[in-house]
């Protein structure tokens, strides 16, 4: 229905399994009890993500503003980055909520979570020029590749498949998920809205890291995190945006997406 790091931590012993051969009956079978129990566990039991540092690169733009925005006033340490670190520190100071401006580069050393918010044609500069600063970050895609015409937007698709796997490839030692695509920047961005009432489909290659996204999501009043795929399914939730756009024109509206039975 349409409308409206790994946590932090250290492993401090293993256990002669964990360096075990995979062809180990032994390793096979503590691996098969690991994926029954990570499919029993309560999809909704999810990590406390309120000590990391969040940064949004893009930080200026409506939608990074408005992420930024929520996040810091929901009690995360959020730094925003743009190419020019005093544009990026007058929008933080103008935020408020503790918000800090960085250029890029240092916004992405010193967060733990990097929200991916930059416009679409800058998206492959943008990452290739930071694949140092994010090497085992986390990752957060949430550009919609778009194109526009008389006739509308219209949903572009990129050789890689989706922005989200573009920046798989750009940034092969970071964690790369996606996610926010469908929210309404001018929401986001109203003081007088407490609660923006839609869910975010959350995709990635591991749990760990999907969980802490939904996670994340779910500190903003209103908004649900839950996961709907692999990368690889990316396209279709980037795509949906240009249908949003035809919603919100017709209706006058700022539609998101909320999924029923789950």
């Amino acid at each position: 229905m349409i409308r409206g790091l790994a946590a932090h931590g250290t492993i401090t012993a293993m256990t002669t399994a964990d360096h075990a051969p995979a062809s180990d009956p032994a390793f096979s079978e503590n691996a098969a009890t690991r994926a029954k129990a990570a499919l029993k566990r309560d999809p909704w039991d999810l990590p406390d993500v309120s000590g990391h540092v969040v940064g949004v690169l893009g930080g200026t733009g409506d939608q990074g503003r408005g992420l930024a925005y929520r996040l810091a006033k929901a009690g995360q340490k959020v730094i925003i980055g743009s190419r020019a670190a005093d544009r990026a520190q007058t929008a933080a100071a103008e935020l408020g909520h503790g918000v800090e401006g960085a250029d890029n580069a240092e916004c992405a050393r010193r967060s733990d979570i990097v929200i991916v918010a930059v416009p679409w044609d800058g998206h492959a500069k943008t990452l290739e020029s930071l694949r140092e600063e994010l090497t085992g970050k986390l990752v957060i895609d949430c550009v919609n590749p778009l194109g526009f015409d008389k006739k509308g937007a219209y949903a572009l698709k990129p050789e890689e498949g989706s922005a989200a796997e573009q920046a798989a490839v750009l940034l092969p030692e970071s964690r790369v998920t996606a996610a926010f695509h469908h929210l309404s920047a001018v929401l986001l961005q109203d003081p007088d809205t407490h609660e923006i009432d839609t869910d975010v489909m959350v995709l990635g290659e591991s749990r760990a890291d999907t969980d802490l996204v939904q996670a994340l999501a779910g500190r903003i009043p209103g908004m649900r995190g839950v996961f709907a795929g692999r990368l690889r399914n990316a396209h279709q939730v980037e795509s949906l945006v240009a249908n949003l756009i035809s919603v919100n024109r017709r209706y006058k509206a700022h539609a998101g997406v909320r999924l029923t039975d789950v």
